[in-house]
């Protein structure tokens, strides 16, 4: 995710915008594009300011202006909702999920009001191996784009990420901290934006090896999930080979099945 300079930062071509407005904005999007759905509680103003990058009064001035436009709601001592009664305003809000868009991990803490952290344990540009390449369609030895993580959830760890993906598509990852960005944020913001649309998605369970055991927290008999994705994009390409390994106790795995 871009950092912004406070007081003031730059819109669109010509437009000065103050930050808050900015950040305003780009919560805006990820809240409609993450499928989030009226009554969810977003997360504190401190973990939103920090996956911003900005202040607490910049993130407290802008939630107030999302709040304006009735998209959330302050409930005392409890936080920031999405308005209950504001889906036909927002009609990204009320729509089923199931079809529509691929939810990145990030997405999913936003939607259910939890604090996610990551830590990136290696991140790089290489050539795709044959393997890769014929996943993600694209020449053998193309730049790739590849990530290991460890993600949380409220500080509790839940998964092993393996993210690979074109560089082409997104230049930006190259450079991009994503120990504080999201990914998937951080596609909407390629140019031309990449959109997660559909995946195909695969899950098997086994025995973690002692790595995984180490990483995951793992003391017991306690098995790994492991998801296989491959994501495309708006336009039927695909955009994103990612291996996670999640803790078997601290995932679930739910899809609707339509014709």
């Amino acid at each position: 995710m871009p950092s912004y300079s406070e007081p003031g930062a730059i819109g669109a071509p010509g437009e000065t915008l103050p930050l808050y407005s900015v950040v305003a904005r780009r919560l805006r999007q990820d809240l409609t594009e993450g499928a989030a759905r009226p009554g969810d509680r977003l997360p504190s103003e401190r973990v939103l300011a920090e996956r911003y990058e900005v202040s607490r009064v910049t993130m407290r001035s802008a939630l107030n202006r999302l709040a304006e436009e009735g998209l959330i709601v302050s409930a005392p001592a409890r936080g920031w909702f999405l308005q209950e009664d504001r889906s036909a305003d927002h009609p990204a809000l009320s729509r089923p999920t199931a079809g529509r868009t691929v939810q990145g991990f990030a997405d999913y803490a936003l939607r259910h009001g939890l604090a996610v952290r990551t830590r990136v344990l290696e991140a790089g540009v290489r050539a795709a191996t044959i393997a890769e390449a014929e996943e993600l369609r694209i020449a053998p030895g193309a730049l790739l784009f590849a990530m290991r993580r460890l993600r949380f959830l409220d500080d509790l760890v839940v998964v092993v990420e393996h993210n690979r993906l074109p560089l082409a598509l997104c230049p930006a990852l190259a450079h991009t901290d994503f120990g504080r960005a999201s990914l998937y944020a951080t596609l909407r913001g390629a140019e031309p934006p990449q959109v997660p649309h559909v995946a195909d998605y695969s899950v098997e369970a086994r025995q973690p090896d002692a790595r995984e055991k180490e990483l995951l927290e793992i003391e017991d008999v306690t098995p790994v999930l492991v998801a296989t994705q491959l994501a495309f994009n708006q336009e039927a390409r695909p955009l994103e080979l990612t291996v996670a390994i999640y803790r078997g106790d601290r995932y679930r795995f739910r899809a609707s099945i339509t014709d």
